[in-house]
């Protein structure tokens, strides 16, 4: 028997074994969701860019390709939930994943009730995440050449518009709405992914911290807005006024 699934709940399949693929396909249509399928990156990123799945199932060895090089590609567009399929579980492989931005790490052979019980935690807890309580009533955070407008999810460095996903602007927002407050990866986890470490690793919040210094910082290996407290966690420094609305 399929699980209750919410209606419309889209999956993207990328796998290159057509017998695997057309399993994996009658088995996630059973449970309810709207499947589509991609055999090689190409297609995969065509496939997220005109579809907007809602999780992509990632076969680790596409072919000749490298699934995980296809999410890094993956990562700089989107933040679509990944989960990774492989037949490898060594700590070392399924780390590497995670700390690319995967969301799960599922080792082959698994079970029908193992495939959907994950699917449906990773959704749960990304569609939780999605839209965090910012702790401002404000509708911008306003830090000198830094803003940020919590009703456009916009970000702004001295007049310049920056582009970040939808969990780099959440991890943002949320650490600048508590300036010079200190956060564990732990609570960060909690806070704006709506999960924990026995879930995800912790490296997903190193990762999502690399790459918001990345695009607001203009010297990231010497960061002024999102500094390390080295042993603790991270903290949004108050270089300007006072948070504005």
């Amino acid at each position: 028997m399929g699980v209750t699934t919410e209606v419309g709940v889209k999956i993207l399949i990328v796998e290159d074994d057509p017998d695997i693929c057309d399993l994996l396909k009658r088995v996630l249509e059973a449970d309810g969701y709207e499947v589509e399928t991609a055999t090689d990156s190409a297609g995969a990123l065509k496939a997220v860019a005109e579809g907007a799945p809602d999780l992509v199932l990632l076969d680790v060895v596409l072919g000749g390709e490298d699934g995980r090089d296809l999410l890094v590609k993956l990562r700089q567009k989107s933040d679509v939930p990944a989960v990774f399929l492989t037949g490898r579980g060594l700590e070392g492989d399924r780390i590497a994943g995670l700390r690319m931005g995967a969301d799960d790490y599922i080792v082959k052979p698994f079970s029908r009730g193992e495939l959907s019980a994950r699917i449906e935690t990773v959704l749960r807890r990304t569609r939780s995440s999605s839209s965090p309580e910012v702790k401002s009533a404000a509708s911008g955070l306003n830090f000198g050449e830094l803003k940020i407008d919590l009703t456009t999810r916009e970000v702004e460095r001295s007049g310049e518009l920056i582009e970040l996903t939808a969990m780099e602007f959440n991890l943002l927002a949320f650490l600048a709405s508590s300036p010079r407050q200190v956060f564990s990866r732990q609570q960060l986890l909690q806070n704006v992914w709506s999960s924990s470490s026995e879930w995800q690793d912790e490296a997903t919040v190193t990762e999502h911290i690399r790459r918001v210094r990345r695009k607001i910082e203009v010297d990231p290996d010497h960061p002024r807005w999102i500094t390390t407290v080295r042993g603790v966690g991270y903290r949004f420094e108050r270089r300007g006024p006072m948070p504005t609305s």
